[in-house]
């Protein structure tokens, strides 16, 4: 069949297009952009987009656990745990330091090497090691085998502070109880202890009291301070010798010690009892008395406004020069609770 002239022309044409002769080379390229990378070599390896191909893209070691004592004595460095974590990754090389706040130098490391991930790592310090008390910060380093270095948050990961003090040496044990001293309290003065040892007896046969601050020795007095201790109790109680001894006065003093008896024993300690009752003085001068022995009956004589007896020790001489009164309550007191039995 012929085709119309019109046709055939048409159709010689487009063969014409459509035809590239066998020495002619295609075109460099489609226009445009450049294409994105095949699947296939994105599979193969190497890197693309600068994304370097791994196992598990963007994991870096993570400290998970870090523990550190807040104070440790000086000397040998203390124990130090840490845990390292890295997704997809079986060790990393880690190195523990101890840095000086002072200086901001390194005093001490310990390079653990190679170790696993997820596991509990004890540090070991080299042999000898030592820190000085001051002032420490602990850092873990660490890198996996890509060389990616241990990732540090907000929370400073991988960092302990550490205060080193002063070594204490421990305290010294409790000595054993020693039974009381008998020598002497001061220059001249037997102790409570020794008297008591001796067979001293309270010197009131009554109920008694010690009274305030006032009937204290060394209390303010007009013009003096008092010398003694008053032992208050009733009107017409047994006042006794605490000792053994001879009796060195007894007087009067209307506007002082009312009737009153000196005693010198034979511990060489003087005693003085003062505001006796009236008549009831049952002792004179260089009379001997036993421990025990009533002396007088207390009374209020003399500048007292309320019947108790007022006691004094001397050493060295009573009113002597040479002599001077001691507080008399440690021995009332001892002597006391040798009359209890407490």
């Amino acid at each position: 069949m012929r085709l119309p002239r019109r046709a055939l022309a048409f159709a010689l044409l487009a063969a014409a297009c459509c035809w590239v002769p066998a020495g002619a080379s295609a075109l460099p390229g489609p226009p445009g952009g450049t294409p994105a990378p095949s699947i296939s070599i994105a599979r193969a390896g190497g890197a693309v987009y600068a994304v370097p191909a791994r196992g598990t893209a963007g994991a870096r070691p993570v400290v998970t656990r870090l523990s550190v004592p807040r104070y440790a004595v000086a000397g040998a460095p203390p124990r130090v745990t840490l845990r390292l974590d890295e997704r997809g990754v079986g060790t990393v090389y880690v190195t523990v330091s101890v840095i000086d706040l002072a200086t901001h130098k390194r005093a001490l490391a310990a390079p653990l090497g190679w170790s696993h991930t997820g596991r509990t790592l004890y540090v070991r310090w080299p042999a000898g090691a030592s820190l000085p008390a001051g002032s420490y910060e602990v850092t873990v380093n660490a890198h996996d085998h890509h060389g990616t270095q241990l990732l540090r948050g907000a929370h400073s990961s991988g960092v302990a502070s550490l205060t080193v003090g002063p070594a204490t040496p421990p305290p010294a044990p409790t000595p054993p109880p020693q039974p009381p001293a008998l020598g002497p309290s001061e220059t001249g003065a037997l102790s409570p202890a020794a008297t008591v040892a001796d067979g001293a007896v309270f010197p009131v046969a009554g109920p008694h009291t010690f009274g305030g601050p006032e009937n204290r020795f060394g209390a303010a007095r007009e013009g003096h301070i008092h010398q003694g201790q008053d032992v208050l109790t009733v009107e017409g109680t047994p006042v006794l010798a605490p000792l053994a001894g001879s009796i060195s006065y007894t007087s009067y003093q209307a506007e002082g010690a009312g009737y009153y008896v000196v005693e010198h024993t034979t511990v060489g300690l003087d005693f003085m009892f003062a505001h006796c009752q009236a008549g009831s003085v049952a002792v004179s001068v260089a009379q001997a008395v036993a421990a025990g022995a009533q002396l007088c009956r207390a009374g209020e004589t003399g500048d007292a406004t309320a019947p108790h007896l007022h006691f004094e020790i001397w050493v060295g001489g009573w009113q002597a020069q040479a002599g001077h009164p001691i507080d008399p309550l440690p021995y009332l007191e001892a002597w006391e609770r040798g009359a209890t039995g407490t």
